[in-house]
Order: structure tokens, then C-alpha cells, then sequence
């Protein structure tokens, strides 16, 4: 009696089905469990309220309005905030097994990572897109054209697609999903420590050399300079080129190195 192959079985020798399907089951568990994207986005929402109303009327950024300044750098930010979900779930997917029947499987090793990395990024867009819409609802707005706004949004996307990377490392070598979600705390000091909600000049001298050169502020300031239109270069102090080509390069670093540190692990198990 023949055995019927199940769907990674018929896709086993193509590294796209075979991502395509584990990026799907990774989807639906999303959709099967709502409200994790509801929860999500409370919180996203929360915090920009908090920041924009409660710290708004006590730091001051310069020429633009605070929330002009605060939305582009939490939006960025946003994608650490909402990335950590990658390490908790690849933890879990580590301790219910999901992960040695793939592994069991003759699919490419890589492709079972950037399923994870795909799904995850899918849900972080539709959650940066409700991050947008709520920073319009409380006065954020565009000063140059809306393709740059654009831009700036797909920049943004960009850079979540390099941490989920991040985070599928951290969820490979923490082990359990108490231990991911606590490593992946510690990439949260980056964002305080950075251009994202008040300048650099206003931090301590001994601070402002590693927070003026850190990835997150060269990220932040992209997207900002994007966003600010041609009042950008007066406050950011170099042109949108700049920034962009820098904050890429960084993406393509860290990339670079988590990429082939999260496939190296999962394939030694």
C-alpha cells in the first residue's frame, strides 16, 4: 500500500514549498490564537499614548513637534518590541518537538528558519501598520512626499525581517520560552540608548559616542529623515542618503551573522 506523502514530504526538494508551508503553520497558530495580535497591539498602543501625552510636554527635539519626532523612532523600535515573539515561539517549537520532525525531514535547514523569520515579519507589518494609523489619529504627520512615507514604512519592514533573525538565534539558544523571552529583553536598553525618543545631544558625553554610531539610531534616523522631508538635514545634521545607506549596511551586518549563527545551531541541534 502506497503512503501518501504529506505536503513538506512532496516539497522536501524545494526550498520554496517547503518554506512556504512552514511559514504557513507558523501564520495560522497566529490566527488560531487572536489574541496574541490583539494583545500586541494594546500594548504598541499604550506605550505611543504614554509617550506621546505623557513625556510629550516635557522633552523637546528641536524645530519639529515632539510627536513628529517620537512617532518615526517608536515605529522603528516597535519592531524589537513586537520581535520578541519570534524567539518565545521557536523556544516552544524547540520543547514540543516541532522542530526535530523537521529536522528529520530532507528539507533545506535554512528554509525552516526564514519561514519563521516570513510569518513573523507578516505579522509585524500588519502590527507596524496599526502603530501608523494611531501615531496620524494623535498628530504625527508627514512633511515630505508619501512615496518617502512609504519608503520609510518599507525600511522599517526591512529592518524587522533582520531582527526576527535576531530572535529566532535567541529563541534557538535559549531553549524554553521563559529563558527567550528574558534574553530577548536585553536588547531593549539599544532603543533607550539611542536617537529613537530624544536626541543624542541631550545624553551625557561618556554616552553620546556609542549611541550616536549604535544600529538603532542610525535605523531610527532613515526613517526619520524620510518622514521630516526637508527640514531633516537641519535637525539630523547629515542628508537622508546618509542614513539610509548606513542603516542598511547595518541591517546586511547583523544579518550576516545571525543567519548563519541561527542555522549552524539548528542544525547541531
Amino acid at each position: 500500500m502506497t503512503a501518501i506523502a504529506s505536503p513538506l514530504d512532496r516539497g522536501a526538494m524545494r526550498p520554496m514549498p517547503s518554506t512556504l508551508i512552514v511559514a504557513r503553520r507558523a501564520l495560522l497558530r497566529y490566527l488560531r490564537t487572536p489574541q496574541l495580535l490583539v494583545l500586541g497591539t494594546l500594548q504598541m498602543a499604550g506605550f505611543m499614548l504614554v509617550y506621546r501625552y505623557v513625556f510629550g510636554g516635557a522633552i523637546h527635539a528641536g524645530t519639529p513637534h515632539y510627536v513628529d519626532y517620537l512617532v518615526p523612532g517608536f515605529v522603528t523600535t516597535g519592531v524589537l518590541f513586537t520581535g520578541i515573539g519570534a524567539a518565545v515561539a521557536m523556544a516552544e517549537d524547540l520543547e514540543q518537538g516541532f522542530i526535530d520532525r523537521l529536522r528529520s525531514l530532507p528539507i533545506p535547514r535554512g528554509s525552516v528558519l526564514a519561514a519563521r523569520a516570513i510569518s513573523d515579519t507578516a505579522i509585524l507589518t500588519w502590527s507596524l501598520g496599526v502603530t501608523v494609523a494611531i501615531g496620524f489619529a494623535v498628530g504625527f504627520r508627514l512633511h515630505g512626499p508619501a512615496m518617502a512615507g512609504l519608503a520609510a514604512f518599507g525600511l522599517v519592514v526591512v529592518f524587522g525581517y533582520v531582527f526576527e533573525w535576531v530572535f529566532v538565534t535567541v529563541g534557538l539558544f535559549a531553549g524554553n520560552a521563559q529563558a527567550a523571552q528574558g534574553f530577548g529583553l536585553l536588547v531593549f536598553p539599544l532603543t533607550f540608548v539611542s536617537s529613537a525618543y530624544v536626541p543624542v545631544s541631550s545624553m551625557p558625553d561618556w554616552m553620546q559616542a556609542f549611541a550616536q554610531h549604535q544600529p538603532i539610531t542610525y535605523m531610527v534616523d532613515a526613517v526619520r529623515a524620510l518622514t521630516l522631508g526637508p527640514g531633516a538635514e537641519p535637525l539630523l545634521g547629515h542628508s537622508t542618503s546618509y542614513f539610509v545607506t548606513r542603516a542598511l549596511g547595518w541591517a546586511l551586518a547583523i544579518i550576516a551573522v545571525s543567519a548563519p549563527l541561527a542555522i549552524a545551531k539548528y542544525r547541531r541541534g
